[in-house]
């Protein structure tokens, strides 16, 4: 069964007379358990397309189902903060407190069930992606890129999340790190049942994926 479904998804800007579709009749579903990319050249709608899809915007048109509720039904505020852990390009962290402090912080935030020792979890998952003590403990500036980037998937994690999406989360890394982290939100998906998509314009990410989806004109299909 699908965890996230998109019918009918429509976005556009109206310039005038003439519409601008940047989505158009989109329909896509999404299972936990699968790592999924979502190809498209810069402009193309990926990271409009993750804002539809975790409540940070509204469609033009069309329903976005989660678990088969309807996310204005379950509220759109309480389903991104409660459903979803995002992860983005630029990390989106607070620069000035530690690695931990980040994740705490998120972990205050969300209304879903967890442990009482947060701070013990928090450590725990900073040294699950692959991030020591010694840096769980630095300010997140004084970290590397690779290094934040672990950050914000440990923060993306901490609140129990079903779904984890990344916009371009590898843009910013070299190669190396890159496959880092494509190798640890694949395990995110296959060993812990997250459903985790991915969006890129990067051809060597959409290779690891289960499910590859291209987003072009306007439309959303699979990728060939």
């Amino acid at each position: 069964m699908a965890i996230l479904e998109t019918k009918n998804l429509n976005y556009y800007y109206q310039d005038a007379d003439t519409r601008r579709y940047i989505l158009k009749d989109a329909n896509t579903s999404f299972e936990e358990g699968k790592f999924y990319v979502i190809l498209g050249q810069s402009g193309s709608g990926k990271t409009t397309f993750l804002s539809l899809i975790s409540a940070l915007e509204q469609p033009k048109g069309g329903n976005i189902y989660y678990k088969g509720k309807d996310i204005t039904q379950i509220g759109m505020d309480n389903f991104r903060r409660n459903n979803i852990g995002m992860v983005f390009q630029s990390y989106n962290l607070i620069p000035y407190m530690t690695a931990t402090e980040n994740v705490l912080v998120a972990m205050d935030i969300t209304e879903n069930e967890l442990p009482k020792n947060k701070k013990e979890v928090a450590s725990n998952l900073l040294d699950y992606i692959g991030l020591s003590k010694t840096k769980a403990n630095r300010q997140v500036k004084r970290l590397s890129g690779g290094e934040q980037q672990r950050v914000a998937i440990a923060r993306a994690l901490s609140t129990n999340v079903d779904i984890i999406l990344a916009d371009e989360p590898t843009g910013n890394l070299d190669e190396a790190m890159e496959m880092e982290i494509v190798e640890i939100l694949k395990t995110l998906a296959h060993e812990h049942h997250k459903c985790v998509i991915v969006v890129t314009h990067s051809t060597e990410i959409a290779d690891y994926a289960d499910e590859v989806l291209l987003l072009k004109k306007g439309e959303l299909k699979a990728y060939e």
